[in-house]
């Protein structure tokens, strides 16, 4: 048997019994006494397993609560699973990456600890941490790079409830303006941070990517309140960060090839999908400002062809004309 299989063979033996002595686990695991103590020590280190010796029994057991105790001690331990399956590896590997990445400041303290428990967490098995980093990689797609100052004042004014003063800089108009903004939630899509706000200026929900932010300051003003369901009424609705309460519906037809990838896909969790007679696939899915879902329409090239609403099947036709035109 491997490693993570004899750790569960001795949790079993413990959990089973009072004390088991040092002979039946050499028996049961077939292994050597100095493996079986390397097993121990490994197993208390990482996984914080209460395991100690009771001389009087002559045999290794779990820690007893002390005396007066209203509630046991052990075991309060959980040992990892034989294997992450796909959510897991990715959501571990992920976390190891941001926290490699952490600036120096106030959690780093707490962050090394937390790491060297993620490491923990994938050395198992017979596989170490090393070979699965090495062999498992997470790539993240369009992370815009650069430096988010003003993320902690941000963060701190949303938990506080605090209006922040932000002066903003539009990519799409080129602009920057001076507004006052009612934070809501932050929002991580597609590797990049948001902040979800009412926007005094506006008078309306917006969205605001924080890289956007030229300067933050919070204020002593009370945020306006945004109920949950009136923020996924306006910012969720539509198709990815670009947001709105008036709703359409895309239908888009994907030729029969791009079906084979597309109809495994998720673009919104309300859309609908269907195999046509000829192998293609039609998949219909709401937006409300048509920018993001048309790059995503446009990168599939020919293969899929918009066939409603007429002003989106308009829009896409004037893109791709537009860009035929620098060829």
């Amino acid at each position: 048997m491997d490693r993570l299989e004899r750790f569960y063979k001795i949790q079993h033996l413990l959990e089973t019994h009072r004390t088991v002595p040092v002979a039946r686990f050499l028996d049961e695991l077939g292994i050597s006494i100095a493996t079986f103590k390397r097993d121990l020590e490994y197993m208390r280190d990482r996984f914080n397993a209460p395991i100690e010796w009771d001389r009087d029994a002559r045999g290794y057991q779990f820690r007893k609560a002390p005396a007066g105790a209203k509630q046991a001690i052990g075991p309060k331990f959980e040992l990892p699973g034989l294997w992450f399956n796909a959510s897991e590896i990715r959501a571990l590997l992920t976390m190891q990456h941001l926290l490699s990445n952490l600036q120096p400041g106030l959690l780093e303290p707490h962050v090394r600890p937390l790491l060297a428990r993620l490491r923990g967490l994938l050395d198992v098995g017979e596989y170490g941490p090393e070979e699965i980093e090495r062999r498992v990689r997470v790539l993240h797609q369009a992370s815009r790079s650069g430096a988010m100052p003003h993320f902690e004042v941000v963060a701190n004014a949303l938990l506080k409830r605090q209006r922040l003063q932000i002066t903003y800089h539009g990519r799409e108009r080129n602009q920057t303006t001076e507004r006052e903004v009612s934070p809501q939630r932050l929002v991580h899509y597609r590797d990049n941070w948001y902040l979800d706000a009412w926007c005094h200026l506006r008078e309306d929900l917006r969205s605001f990517s924080l890289d956007a932010f030229v300067a933050a300051q919070a204020t002593e003003r009370r945020a306006r309140a945004v109920t949950d369901s009136e923020l996924d009424r306006v910012l969720a609705a539509g198709y990815g960060i670009f947001a709105g309460a008036q709703v359409q519906w895309a239908s888009l037809r994907f030729s029969a090839e791009r079906a084979r990838w597309v109809a495994s896909e998720q673009w919104h969790p309300e859309q609908r999908g269907e195999r046509e007679p000829d192998g293609s696939y039609r998949l219909e899915l709401p937006f409300s400002d048509p920018r993001e879902l048309m790059m995503d329409v446009l990168r599939h090239g020919s293969h899929v062809e918009v066939l409603a609403p007429a002003s989106l099947r308009a829009a896409v036709a004037e893109e791709l004309r537009v860009a035929l035109m620098r060829y």
